[in-house]
């Protein structure tokens, strides 16, 4: 076996135990080290991806469903890759990346107004109040803190009890979606890093909203149609606290 043949049965599989194999890999010193960093690569593999399933991964897959227009055409298919396979396609990227300059395009943010904003908040939980509707994670103020660090901002304490906390697609935008306990109610709420110039309202047949401009985001409330928003969105408000 020559070189480029033992080579190219390493990189599809490091742990190949072929005696031609062995015995051209026993020949020299260089051939026994090639293999061995193959087998090292191709252990780090199953260990990155022998990973624990996200908290929440079926709520955030059905949100992000949700915010998103569904391919037409999409029918599943399965994959069989050995992890020498993928030891090989990541040294061929590794390979190819370090002789190309690389330069991502960076995602163009939608801009939106008070006005539109306060819309496409109805519309959502118009969307999922159902999913939603007998949901009750006890959301903890540490919870809530984590999620709102990428808004550079904290909560002081809960405006009550929490009932779901997650990320959810905001028409292209990522936002926070709470559904807060109230005396008068559950109400959804969302923090959009969206700055907004101006307080905005809306309604619909069941809904009205409610948005108020923050520091650097715009804080949403949506509660049912009549209510006074304004002194739940007050509180909040008041219980955020920005960075520096």
């Amino acid at each position: 076996m020559d070189d480029l043949e033992f080579r190219r049965r390493l990189l599809a599989d490091p742990n190949d135990n072929d005696p031609e194999l062995i015995k051209t890999k026993n020949q020299s010193t260089t051939n026994r080290h090639f293999s061995n960093e193959l087998q090292q690569l191709d252990q780090q593999l199953k260990q990155a991806l022998n990973v624990d399933i996200p908290d929440n991964l079926a709520d955030r897959i059905l949100f992000h469903q949700s915010s998103q227009a569904q391919p037409k055409n999409h029918s599943p298919y399965k994959r069989y890759v050995s992890y020498g396979l993928a030891a090989s396609v990541m040294f061929f990227v590794g390979v190819m990346v370090g002789q190309h300059d690389f330069y991502p395009q960076q995602p163009q943010q939608q801009v939106f107004t008070p006005a539109s904003m306060s819309t496409i908040a109805l519309q959502h939980v118009s969307a999922e109040s159902q999913f939603v509707e007998h949901t009750d994670e006890a959301v903890t103020l540490q919870q809530v803190n984590a999620k709102l660090k990428p808004f550079g901002t904290s909560m002081n304490q809960l405006p009550g009890h929490i009932y779901y906390l997650n990320y959810c697609g905001f028409d292209g935008n990522r936002a926070l979606h709470m559904i807060v306990g109230t005396d008068k109610g559950k109400m959804a709420v969302f923090i959009v890093p969206q700055t907004s110039s101006q307080m905005a309202t809306d309604s619909d047949h069941i809904n009205q909203s409610l948005l108020l401009p923050l520091q650097d985001a715009s804080l949403i409330i949506v509660g049912d149609k009549g209510e006074k928003l304004m002194p739940i969105a007050e509180k909040l408000k008041s219980e955020l606290y920005w960075e520096i």
